[in-house]
């Protein structure tokens, strides 16, 4: 069953970000012995999630922290699995949120976090615990088939039997389809109670992409577990873990190319397809792209109109943002902790949470060994940038509109943040012109598609190829954003894979 020829395999994986990672150590710890190849057009994997070098520093390419490390969750199972030489620090506080009325450090623990907003000045404690206390219904039923990605498309028979047997908590969520996480605050009477709200705008513009206002509830609800959820720090950043993923998939038989960007794809008239490489053609029975649904149209050579459903969701992608960056080395201030540091910074708690005026900050730890020199530490900081404001301003007005925004993070970094600016040595901007170029997204586009309210988000909630042989993986499709969330939609993806090749996966061999 497995194609024959150097330049032939069973599966091409485009991109070694999270979501092609996953899916490729898949199909190879499936034990069905198909040939995978990974072709990435960068040095190294992980794509958006990536750890980079730059004039002797290394820094993460976007702020911010990765859950499924626990034990018994995605990542957690991986690293134990395959003997992965990959240190998580589990921090304690994660983040800290600094608003101009408002520290709150943000831990491990739920109840502390409850407890201290309950407890702040004019807190309305009782309905500020009966919503969490709904709100953690919810995310037990959601993060259930996250900790167990058999539970999502494609459903085998017993994963079906196990979802009747759920359908009681299933039942819960229907009230909450269609409905914002705004909606949901109003209705328990807590649309008045400014930390939660600010606590709520954070946490949804970096996990669903847009506002408590209008994130789809539960989507949004299901996020708020984002910090209590296997939630910490890969020492070294998180390219480590990438690194290490890509070294599994070759241990088992697979292949990554690094600096192998795919230059096109078009159907092989003797069945599956033809990529044409960096380093050669490649003929491949399944194609797996873990890239945005524009940049797949275009590799395919379909002009619009010719693959709607890649139209519909380029359309959504292009309605979301990109990121200005700020990659900044700076010598850690007296008193400062060895374990890594992750602040979220808001300039006015009344304006939006995006073009400088919402920072989210991550800086490194004492031991993330070679990433600056010692008594120094890298900070990423990001913020969101819309898509469609950017796109509507002249080119020539581009970099002045991006400068502000970083002239704004700049004040933000100083107002919220003073300890870490007063002793810089080393800044380097990035745009989303910046992030195109270094990662091949169209346009800079980071993070999918928004979630806002609306049930059309339910509606492609499993894997399925775009075109026949070829599916998406990655953070424009279900179940998208989060670095856990792509490679578990790698995970379910390669299932499927696996069923149009008609082979039969085996349990994954465990590594002693």
């Amino acid at each position: 069953m497995t194609a024959t020829g150097s330049d032939a395999c069973d599966v091409l994986v485009i991109g070694a970000g999270f979501g092609g990672l996953g899916a490729a150590l898949s199909l190879v710890e499936g034990g069905t012995g198909a040939r995978v190849v990974v072709c990435e057009s960068l040095r190294y994997p992980g794509g958006c999630a990536s750890t980079f070098a730059r004039s002797g520093y290394r820094f993460e390419s976007g702020a911010t922290l990765f859950s499924g490390l626990g034990e018994g969750q995605l990542f957690g199972r991986w690293i134990a699995r395959h003997g992965l030489g990959v240190t998580v620090d589990w921090i304690d506080p994660l983040v800290e949120l600094r608003t101009p009325a408002l520290r709150l450090p943000i831990g491990r623990d739920r109840t502390a976090l409850v407890d201290a907003l309950a407890r702040l000045p004019g807190a309305p404690a009782g309905r500020v615990r009966a919503f969490f206390d709904h709100q953690q219904k919810v995310a037990d039923t959601l993060w259930s088939l996250f900790d167990d990605p058999a539970l999502l498309p494609p459903l085998s028979a017993a994963a079906l039997v196990r979802h009747l047997a759920s359908a009681p908590r299933y039942a819960s969520l229907l009230p909450l389809l269609g409905r914002s996480l705004g909606e949901v605050l109003d209705a328990a009477g807590l649309a008045g109670f400014a930390p939660l709200r600010h606590y709520l705008d954070g946490l949804c513009q970096i996990t669903v992409q847009c506002s408590a206002a209008e994130a789809e509830a539960p989507f949004a609800m299901a996020t708020m577990d984002y910090y209590f959820r296997g939630t910490g720090h890969v020492r070294g950043g998180i390219g480590e873990l990438a690194s290490a993923l890509a070294g599994a998939i070759e241990r088992l038989g697979g292949e990554v190319r690094f600096s192998s960007r795919v230059k096109s794809l078009r159907p092989d008239p003797d069945g599956g397809f033809v990529a044409e490489t960096r380093g050669g053609r490649i003929r491949a029975k399944q194609v797996v792209a873990n890239l945005l649904p524009q940049d797949l149209r275009a590799l395919l050579g379909a002009s619009p109109g010719a693959l709607p459903r890649l139209d519909k969701l380029a359309a959504e992608v292009d309605t979301g943002w990109g990121a200005a960056m700020l990659h900044l080395v700076a010598r850690a201030p007296e008193g400062a902790p060895d374990k890594p540091v992750h602040l979220e910074l808001v300039g006015d708690p009344a304006a939006p949470f995006v073009e400088g005026n919402h920072v989210f900050v991550s800086v490194s730890g004492a031991e993330d060994a070679g990433r600056c020199p010692p008594g120094h530490r890298t900070l990423t900081c990001s913020t969101h940038v819309p898509l469609p404001r950017m796109r509507a301003l002249r080119e020539e007005e581009r970099g002045a509109y991006i400068a502000g925004i970083q002239g704004r993070m700049r004040e933000v970094l100083a107002a919220r943040a003073p300890e870490w600016t007063k002793r810089m040595a080393f800044e380097m901007t990035a745009s989303p012109r910046t992030f195109q170029r270094f990662t091949g997204r169209s346009g800079g586009a980071v993070g999918g598609i928004p979630r806002r309210s609306g049930i059309r988000h339910y509606l492609t909630a499993w894997p399925r190829p775009v075109v026949p042989g070829v599916w998406m993986v990655g953070d424009s499709v279900f179940p998208g954003q989060s670095t856990l969330a792509t490679a578990i939609g790698g995970v379910r993806t390669a299932a499927g894979v696996t069923r149009a090749l008609g082979l039969r996966a085996k349990p994954a061999v465990v590594t002693p």
